[in-house]
């Protein structure tokens, strides 16, 4: 537990009722969706940067540790507390602050859910384009921390490409402003991406502009399936190699379309080996020309069926079954571990074969899903973390997934982030000097160690 004097001094701020420290209710913080747990010493729900700032005084005075949190999805240990002290958690700090479709952008707090702002921008027709798979429950402010990506960003990019500028909290308390309002702003370091994938080790985020973009004319989605896995790999490469941007290109494999019908039904065709979940947007005559583009380069590769969604209920479904993908692959087994190696798009089908040669190595129950189009693989491998022999495969197939992710000139994450997942494989994809600079950087604006430490700085 907390020093008394540090507490009193932290109540004094945020009141007893935003001050949390019954073991009960810091068990809930104490997790994300990766494995690990550990337990904060408490938990504080600020509701003004001014709070924070003020909080971060204390902790810098004291050297306690301070771990910021949104909703806790997390899947690679961000949000998690790892040398206990304080977790500081934005979602009471859930407002949109400003609307300005006339400059193209919004101004919101950490706490707000990803889906939230979505829906307050769609009868304005504008949208923001970085989509998780936890959209409907994850904060913007953990989509800025893990620089989140999503289905769509194969053609829109990710949460970074979308910031314009951010109100921050050093770790000494001190509030300062990176960016602006503009669509173009070169003034000075672009610290608004320095900090976007930061996982809070550098500060805390407490207001983002974000930049929104208008509506498409129109979507269209197709479901194309394979009897060949590898002609999914080799279909994905070709349509991407061949200039054609999708705004998604989403595969899944044979186990991974059973499991999900297994579970929610949603009419997937059991039978295939492989399948692509494709949208374009743009106008209509733009998507008909690339709708017949990536028809007939997916037939070249020995395409099964096409099933193209003839209005928002068809598409609505194809979307229900993808994301439903990592729900559904938890119930196999009592834990799932979801990793994001990501390859050149050209690598696609090498690094797919890999997954399914190192998991068949280790005689375990996986699955593929990617968000192929960007190279970006989720193997997802079902497991019981009490079956100790079976655990050890698991650690060692995913070693081996990382080393072969390096050696295809990938690398170890998409979208999740590092966390405490995988931190202590830096070393296979960025060399001592690379590491010495970003824990230079750390040590220059958090020389106490005190923002999220543990983690991969």
């Amino acid at each position: 537990m907390l020093d008394s004097a540090v507490k009193n001094d932290l109540v004094t701020i945020v009141g007893e009722d935003r001050y949390i420290d019954q073991i009960e209710i810091l068990t809930c913080y104490s997790y994300d969706s990766f494995l690990e747990e550990s337990m904060p010493d408490a938990v504080i729900f600020p509701l003004t940067t001014e709070e924070v700032s003020e909080i971060m005084q204390v902790a810098s005075k004291s050297g306690v540790p301070v771990t910021a949190r949104g909703a806790g999805t997390s899947v690679c240990g961000a949000p998690i507390a790892a040398e206990h002290g304080i977790v500081l958690c934005f979602s009471k700090m859930d407002k949109i602050i400003d609307i300005n479709t006339r400059d193209r952008h919004v101004i919101v707090q950490p706490g707000l859910i990803n889906g939230d702002l979505q829906r307050a921008l769609a009868p304005l027709g504008f949208f923001f384009p970085p989509d998780p798979g936890s959209m409907n429950f994850s904060t913007i402010g953990g989509n800025v921390a893990l620089n989140a990506g999503g289905p769509r960003c194969l053609k829109y990019g990710v949460t970074v490409d979308y910031v314009l500028g951010m109100q921050v909290v050093l770790a000494s308390g001190k509030i300062v402003r990176f960016g602006s309002k503009n669509i173009k702003d070169v003034t000075g370091y672009n610290f608004t991406s320095l900090f976007c994938g930061s996982e809070g080790t550098l500060g805390l985020v407490t207001e983002i502009t974000l930049r929104v973009v208008p509506q498409p004319e129109t979507t269209q989605t197709l479901l194309v399936t394979f009897d060949n896995l590898d002609n999914t790999a080799q279909a994905v490469s070709d349509v991407i190699g061949s200039g054609i941007l999708p705004v998604s290109m989403e595969l899944m494999d044979k186990m991974t379309i059973n499991a999900i019908e297994d579970s929610v039904q949603l009419g997937l065709p059991r039978e295939a080996e492989g399948s692509l979940l494709i949208e374009v947007d743009g106008s209509r005559e733009a998507c008909d020309r690339e709708r017949e583009q990536i028809i007939e380069k997916v037939q070249e590769h020995g395409a099964v069926s096409i099933e193209e969604a003839q209005n928002q209920e068809d598409r609505d479904r194809l979307w229900a079954a993808r994301r439903a993908a990592y729900g559904v692959f938890a119930k196999i087994a009592p834990d799932i571990l979801s990793e994001d190696v990501t390859v050149p798009v050209s690598k696609v089908p090498d690094m797919i074969r890999k997954i399914y040669e190192i998991t068949g190595k280790y005689n375990l129950k996986a699955g593929v899903l990617a968000h192929a189009g960007d190279g970006n693989m989720h193997p997802l491998i079902c497991a019981d973390r009490t079956n100790t022999i079976e655990w050890m495969r698991v650690e060692k197939a995913f070693r081996e997934i990382f080393v072969a992710a390096a050696s295809l000139d990938g690398t170890l994450s998409g979208e999740h982030g590092i966390g405490l997942a995988k931190a202590e494989f830096l070393p296979l994809v960025m060399d001592q000097n690379s590491r010495d600079f970003m824990s230079l950087i750390k040590n220059a604006v958090d020389p106490d160690n005190i923002l999220n430490p543990g983690k991969f700085v």
